[in-house]
């Protein structure tokens, strides 16, 4: 059973930091593009950050500027995604996604194969 289980949201204040972790099972990460989306009541899920099994990375640069940070540990099957300076726009529920392709990287979310619950990260001003 495949199974992508995020941890590490709470409340922070505006320009605190958070690191979220998600912890894969079921599937080897070093074989997938991992993927970090967040998604807020009533609108659709958007991508933030993903990684491919050669380590190349694509960032949503709009929305993170390069504030958030995805790295991933092979050997401990985990992706984290780094957030500094946190902005209250930053509030969302974030998801953990895997794409079983060759090179990867994609930014939609219906080319992942398989989600986690998500973690929720607020951010009060």
């Amino acid at each position: 059973q495949i199974q992508l289980i995020e941890s590490g949201g709470g409340l922070v204040q505006s320009g605190d930091s958070l690191r979220l972790s998600c912890a894969a099972s079921g599937l080897a990460i070093n074989s997938y593009t991992m993927g970090w989306f967040r998604q807020t009541p009533g609108k659709e899920r958007e991508f933030v950050a993903a990684i491919n099994e050669y380590d190349g990375t694509l960032y949503d640069v709009e929305s993170v500027k390069g504030r958030f940070m995805i790295s991933r540990d092979n050997a401990k099957n985990m992706v984290y995604l780094q957030m500094n300076s946190l902005k209250p726009e930053d509030t969302a529920a974030y998801f953990c996604a895997a794409e079983q392709s060759v090179l990867g990287l994609s930014r939609f979310p219906k080319d992942y194969d398989y989600w986690g619950q998500g973690t929720q990260v607020t951010v009060s001003s």
